[in-house]
């Protein structure tokens, strides 16, 4: 149950938020935003893949 929703989660994730490394974004010059945004899909990703 709770690896499926991590796997919805990882697909809205896809369509709603931004790819940081297609937009090859320096993660020394990320504002707090963006690495709050990075540290979400990290989390979501591997709760996913588990």
């Amino acid at each position: 149950m709770k690896k499926q929703v991590f796997k919805f989660l990882a697909k809205v994730n896809k369509v709603i938020l931004p790819s940081y490394s297609k937009k090859e974004l320096d993660l020394t010059k990320a504002t707090k935003l963006q690495m709050a945004i990075i540290g979400w899909r990290w989390f979501v990703t591997k709760n996913a893949l588990d």
